[in-house]
């Protein structure tokens, strides 16, 4: 008994020791993460306000009509570029600039609701004219001859079928002797007579239901600066003036009434008057005498 006393010692000793190196060799556990203080609760979520009902764009204007052209123009408004685009009417750019025909017409277009028809003559047109026939005009004359190609009013391809003639242009009156033009279609062709220049209308250079300009084979010529002009009329007769009536005679002496003759002349008159029916009654006296006495001889 005494023996096992000390191995029973050692026996706890060695116990001791292990379970005292078992608890002190775990590694310390990890501290608690500290208490979060609890958050607040959020405050209700307030609805957002319905939003107003959104404004309605006014609608846009729908879009001009999509032009119908040869080439891609700038615009109706400007007459020089559409022309200086197609590149063919150099010559006619030059006088739309030089006598400000141009400036006009793209005046008109922003101001006018009926538009304009243009017929325009490219360069081959006119070289094909008399040489220094454009020099030779005065300032005055190619203003109407550019006038002349303009028309005041946007015509279409198909109203040249019903158009009315002469066609009035924008040069003046469309007399005879003034600058009448006429137009005649035949099936899909135009013609256009001025009295002096058959011509005919060829492609569309620019449509958009305001403007319309047309290519024409030839420049237009009017009556008053290249045709003969009018006679002269002859000059009315000069009406010979009324005769005026004769003044009236102042009436005589003889006129004069006796009642209204100088007493004395009246005296003189009537003594006058007195001796010679006297001397008629003694003639006449003697005369039956002798015609008795003549016709009692012949009796006897």
């Amino acid at each position: 008994m005494a023996k096992q006393l000390p191995l029973l010692f050692s026996f706890l000793v060695l116990a001791t020791s292990l379970l005292c190196a078992t608890t002190f060799g775990q590694p310390a556990a990890a501290p608690l993460p500290p208490t979060l203080p609890a958050t607040a609760p959020s405050p209700p979520v307030v609805p957002a306000a319905a939003p107003s009902q959104p404004v309605v764009p006014a609608a846009a204007p729908s879009p001009p009509a999509t032009p119908t052209v040869g080439v891609t123009p700038s615009g109706p408004d400007n007459i020089i570029k559409i022309l200086g685009k197609a590149r063919q009417f150099t010559v006619l750019v030059k006088l739309l600039r030089t006598t400000s025909v141009g400036d006009q017409i793209n005046s008109q277009l922003k101001k006018s609701h009926s538009g304009l028809t243009i017929f325009a003559p490219a360069d081959d047109a006119f070289a094909s004219l008399k040489a220094g026939t454009l020099n030779s005009m005065s300032p005055e004359q190619q203003i109407e001859l550019l006038q002349f190609h303009v028309v005041p009013t946007f015509l279409s391809m198909s109203q040249f079928q019903t158009v009315s003639n002469p066609l009035r242009t924008q040069a003046g009156g469309s007399g005879k002797f003034e600058f009448p033009m006429n137009l005649a279609t035949f099936g899909n062709s135009v013609n256009i007579s001025t009295g002096l220049t058959n011509a005919t209308v060829g492609n569309t250079i620019y449509s958009d239901n305001q403007l319309a300009v047309y290519q024409v084979d030839k420049v237009l010529l009017p009556m008053k600066i290249f045709g003969p002009q009018p006679p002269a009329a002859a000059p009315s007769p000069v009406k010979k003036p009324k005769k005026k009536p004769a003044a009236a005679l102042a009436p005589s002496a003889e006129s004069v009434p006796a009642s209204t003759a100088n007493p004395t002349d009246a005296a003189d008159t009537a003594d006058t008057t007195d001796s010679s029916s006297a001397g008629r009654f003694t003639i006449s006296g003697a005369v039956a005498v002798g015609l008795a006495f003549v016709g009692t001889l012949s009796l006897l």
